[in-house]
């Protein structure tokens, strides 16, 4: 069992957790995701609230490969007013801001966001790791190398699944010593990994609990299952429900996902199984 502190209000995470992905961009990899205009955003947090969803996680730029960045000020553009509104509309919803920016986190937390999901680690912004433990807000981290625009040029390892770990341990450490408290921990499938890869660090998921933290597994339609499968984005809902099953089964705590309905019953199942 593990707790997080957000904004006052005690997370505790004793049994997985659904994190419900909203894009604010025009540009992320899944259409069904891109999300634009604070309604439409809006409307998009109540649909997912109704399905059972525990956090929202919302971005102002997209991080899939070959990505290029926009400015801080555009991503404050994109998600600032839809965090204030979701806030205050659904004050009971854990909101989580993906942002590498620590501007943006500190302006959406201000707004109403409790968590700070960083695909950096804070390797971004300088600034990012002190201005979490400052905002007391918990803070996932995440392996990747390079940047979006380059990460799979760097996508070499000897043993990815021991680079990854040492990578995370180091990473918690150093953000403890900069004086965050909650830290969650995300082996980034789909960063700087190949497809063989991303399967090789799902069937060894496991090894990660021993890091002793929340466990986030964000692999929902991404090209692991889609080019496998030898479908899309958008027909990848049936394999993203497979290995959203088997990352449980091999201890994730939270699934980040397009699909709050599918991914909370594939929860209640594991849990139901896991009763008798």
């Amino acid at each position: 069992m593990f707790t997080l502190n957000c904004k006052g209000r005690l997370v505790v995470i004793d049994k997985p957790i659904v994190m419900g992905v909203i894009n604010a961009t025009p540009d992320s990899f899944y259409v069904g995701s891109r999300i634009q205009g604070t309604e439409n955003i809006v409307r998009a947090a109540e649909k997912m609230i109704r399905e059972g969803v525990d956090i929202i996680d919302i971005g102002g730029q997209s991080t899939r490969p070959g990505s290029h960045q926009v400015s801080e000020e555009e991503e404050l553009q994109r998600v600032v007013d839809a965090v204030d509104r979701i806030h205050s509309r659904f004050p009971e919803v854990i909101i989580s801001i993906d942002t590498y920016f620590s501007n943006v986190a500190r302006e959406c937390v201000g707004a109403g966001a409790a968590m700070i999901n960083d695909i950096s680690s804070g390797a971004f912004d300088e600034k990012m790791l002190t201005t979490v433990a400052r905002l007391k807000a918990p803070y996932v981290i995440m392996h990747m190398r390079g940047t979006p625009d380059s990460m799979q040029r760097y996508a070499m390892y000897d043993d990815v699944v021991k680079e990854v770990f040492d990578f995370l341990v180091q990473k918690k450490d150093q953000c403890q010593k900069a004086g965050i408290s909650d830290i969650i921990i995300d082996p980034g499938f789909g960063f700087a990994k190949t497809i063989q890869h991303n399967f090789r660090l799902l069937k060894h998921l496991s090894i990660f609990r021993s890091i002793e933290a929340p466990l986030l597994v964000g692999i929902s339609r991404k090209s692991s299952i889609y080019k496998t499968l030898g479908v899309s984005a958008g027909e990848a809902l049936n394999g993203t429900t497979v290995m959203n099953t088997i990352a449980l089964i091999n201890g994730a705590h939270i699934l980040r996902v397009h699909d709050v309905k599918e991914a909370r019953e594939a929860i209640d199942l594991w849990l139901m199984v896991n009763s008798e």
